[in-house]
């Protein structure tokens, strides 16, 4: 008996220890999958990971071909990484790529036989000044007229001065099949990979399509069709409307239970009643959604906690976003909303300031890349639609910063679709907001739920500073 229960204990154990284990790799998981949807992350890791196989493969075929000289790999490799480094800049173009580091080789070989004829051999170990003074200016004026600068091109045609027993003419046919070879695989990588990360990697353009709108407060039908033009961006959008009746209803309407004449017990009216009236309000809803936007919608009715109905009902609808109106309490964000903020699904609090249906100047601010700021960006183009319009903001305290906000925007926009700008504002974010709500219909902002406890006692976020102002307001937090 005690080794049956000692053996039953083992496995209880195993079981909990391997249940654990894969809580972690899942949430490291969703960590990582956080973490690569930072641009500037997913750069970083693809020149890990692609340029060295990259040279790698060319230095396979250097060691089987003897003609190749290890001199080919300091401007591939630097050449690679302004590539993939940059995808959208000024260097990032394969021809220019491939042309510029042949025409530098080339450049190298025209100095080399220049000084050979003017000055004679000056053998392997040597290089004459004139040549490479030569090799230089060729270099830049070649690459200059035909538009094809980059620092890889000064490279190669210094090297080819010095190919040892390689001939320099073998070294610039190398240098241009090995070029080909780079720019082909940033080709492939840039248009099926980088260019389409939104569809691989952005959790938000994937998913949040399924869209659970708890309906409280008197703002909750503008809440609903905020949700409801959100779903219908995805074919596969759907909204569920949920109203959650107070634990304190039940009591009562079980207390007023009817005993028929044998003195069984039967359901009185007022539950019944509590539910058919909050169906009825929420199929009213339900209608004018389903008429006007023609996405699918349907209604759930749930007793206890609001916020545990809420996440319940979340789970047992499969949905992914949860939009619920703003509410305070005493100047602060209630317990309720905060409660959603805290939990594991994506969530926009709504705030409605009128009769606004229809949001189609859309202002997005944003303090830092990542998955938060992409997915306000897609709920704002889903928003705005083809005829809107979207503008990406960044405040700045000096004007040493502009330029790393303006690649930071770049990097964010360039995957979205739809009519979008970036603007960098000099600016106080709480005081741009007020001095340029009044534009748009619609500010879309974060809950800075990634700050510190304590960073958040000494700068409130931005949605609680920005009561007063003169269009509706949403507040998203990404789900944990």
């Amino acid at each position: 008996m005690d080794l049956r229960h000692l053996a039953t204990r083992a496995v209880a154990r195993a079981g909990a220890l391997r249940a654990r284990i894969r809580r972690i790799e899942r949430r490291e998981m969703v960590a990582f999958g956080r973490w690569i949807e930072n641009t500037n992350n997913l750069l970083h890791l693809s020149i890990l990971l692609i340029i060295p196989v990259l040279i790698a493969g060319v230095t396979f075929i250097s060691n089987s071909v003897s003609t190749l000289s290890f001199l080919l790999f300091p401007p591939l490799a630097s050449g690679s990484y302004t590539l993939f480094s940059d995808p959208e800049g000024r260097y990032a173009s394969p021809v220019k790529f491939v042309v510029a580091l042949t025409v530098g080789a080339l450049c190298g070989l025209v100095a080399v036989g220049f000084t050979g004829w003017a000055y004679g051999p000056t053998g392997t170990a040597l290089v004459h000044p004139s040549a490479a003074a030569l090799a230089i200016f060729l270099a830049g004026v070649t690459t200059w007229l035909l538009d094809v600068e980059a620092p890889s091109a000064f490279s190669t045609a210094l090297l080819t001065l010095v190919t040892g027993d390689v001939n320099p003419e073998e070294y610039v046919v190398s240098i241009f099949f090995a070029s080909v070879v780079i720019a082909v695989t940033f080709t492939v990588w840039r248009e099926q990979f980088y260019e389409r990360r939104a569809e691989y990697i952005y959790g938000t353009v994937r998913g949040d399509d399924h869209v659970l709108v708890p309906m409280r407060g008197e703002t909750a039908t503008q809440t609903a069709f905020f949700a409801a033009r959100l779903a219908a961006a995805h074919s596969a959008g759907k909204v569920v409307l949920l109203d959650v009746l107070p634990p304190e209803a039940t009591a009562a309407a079980e207390g007023d239970a009817d005993t028929d004449a044998d003195g069984d017990a039967t359901a009185g009216g007022g539950l019944d009643t509590d539910a058919d009236a909050s169906v009825e309000r929420l199929e009213s809803c339900a209608h004018q959604l389903r008429t006007r936007l023609g996405v699918p919608v349907e209604v759930a009715v749930a007793r206890g906690d609001p916020l545990t109905a809420t996440t319940e009902a979340a789970a047992s609808t499969n949905s992914d976003l949860v939009v619920t109106p703003y509410e305070e309490d005493r100047g602060l964000l209630s317990d309720y909303v905060r409660g959603l903020f805290g939990g594991s699904y994506d969530t926009v609090a709504f705030r409605s300031t009128g009769e606004t249906y229809r949001w189609r100047r859309i202002l997005v601010l944003v303090s830092r890349p990542g998955d938060a700021a992409h997915a306000m960006i897609d709920f704002a183009t889903r928003l705005a639609g083809k005829t809107g319009s979207v503008s990406v903001t960044t405040c700045i305290s000096s004007e040493v910063e502009r330029r790393p906000a303006e690649s930071k925007l770049a990097n964010l926009v360039e995957t979205a679709d739809g009519n979008i700008e970036t603007r960098v504002a000099r600016s106080d974010v709480t005081s741009f907001i007020a001095s340029n709500a009044a534009t748009y219909d619609l500010v879309v902002l974060g809950s800075s739920g990634d700050r510190s406890p304590a960073s958040r006692f000494i700068s409130p976020p931005t949605f609680e500073r920005i009561r007063e102002i003169d269009c509706d307001v949403a507040v998203f937090d990404r789900g944990h």
